[in-house]
């Protein structure tokens, strides 16, 4: 779970982060270990069966700048484009990326680069209406 159920009365979206994942084994200390303008890299439907607002938010308290993953639940990939939080689809995990390593991303290209490297991958950029929405600051402008 992505953001547990007992953190609900949690409203401060400023306070969120420090639950991200920490209820799942192996993964307590996440939100200690990230890092403003870190990017998340993760395998297949990524938040399916996680419908709440705060899924999203306690990413974005968090400073994550993106999250690429294989695939993503329709309803969080919604919330976060609508949250203004970048969602690009794309396989990274087979590419050797180890966590920690930088990377950049071009929302616009789909472009992922490893800087160390100099390689290039590619993701599914941002579509047009999503791109609108992430300018915006979310749907409402509020992000």
């Amino acid at each position: 779970m992505i953001f547990h159920n007992r953190y609900l009365a949690i409203t401060d979206v400023a306070l969120m982060g420090r639950h991200t994942f920490d209820n799942l084994p192996g993964w307590e200390d996440f939100a200690a270990k990230s890092s403003p303008g870190d990017i998340v890299v993760t395998a297949s439907n990524f938040g399916a069966g996680s419908s709440r607002q705060q899924a999203v938010d306690c990413f974005k308290s968090l400073g994550v700048r993106a999250i690429i993953a294989r695939s993503f639940g329709a309803i969080y990939e919604r919330n976060a484009v609508n949250a203004g939080l970048p969602v690009l689809t794309g396989d990274l995990l087979s590419s050797g990326l180890r966590s920690g390593e930088e990377i950049t991303v071009d929302f616009a290209t789909g472009e992922v680069i490893r800087p160390a490297s100099g390689e290039v991958f590619r993701v599914a950029p941002f579509s047009e209406i999503q791109m609108a929405i992430y300018r915006r600051g979310g749907l409402l402008g509020e992000g």
